[in-house]
């Protein structure tokens, strides 16, 4: 008895614990066969003869549309790749809303306003993000009413 108390709080505890704390526990899984009949499984994959694994190509690198991208957004485009990375990475959208050409830019993370500027880079609204997530209200129609979307730009780091 005296062996025990030789040693240390945290090994007589798993001692005793081991004695006072074991149950018999019974455990079934799924792919047990059931007492009272099949799995209700009727099929057996055959064999395959070779490899049935697909390589997964590199995932696409994405096409931007660079035709006539405006010098503001030039610019802009370099003010980010100045910044630090961001996750996840900006992405510059061109659309047609309301008949004219806009530019529709992500913000990199939560509760953030997203941006919408017009074709000379004036910045028209913030169509979504905020503590809403419903963007300024300023032009709440813009994702209904935006087509022609086209990948202009998107952060490669």
């Amino acid at each position: 008895m005296r062996s025990f108390l030789l040693l240390p709080a945290t090994a007589l505890g798993v001692l005793l614990c081991s004695f006072g704390c074991q149950k018999n526990v019974s455990v079934t899984t799924p792919t047990d066969t059931p007492a009272n009949g099949t799995t209700g499984i009727t099929s057996t994959p055959a064999p395959a003869a070779r490899n049935t694994t697909t390589p997964v190509p590199d995932a696409p690198v994405a096409q931007f549309d660079t035709t006539a991208r405006p010098g503001w957004l030039k610019a802009r485009i370099e003010a980010h790749l100045a910044e630090e990375k961001q996750n996840p990475p900006i992405q510059v959208f061109r659309y047609r809303y309301k008949g004219a050409v806009v530019y529709y830019e992500t913000s990199p993370c939560c509760d953030q306003y997203t941006n919408l500027y017009d074709q000379k880079g004036k910045l028209l609204c913030h169509p979504d993000g905020g503590l809403t997530g419903r963007g300024d209200g300023n032009c709440s129609d813009f994702n209904k009413n935006k087509t022609e979307e086209k990948l202009v730009w998107q952060d490669p780091r």
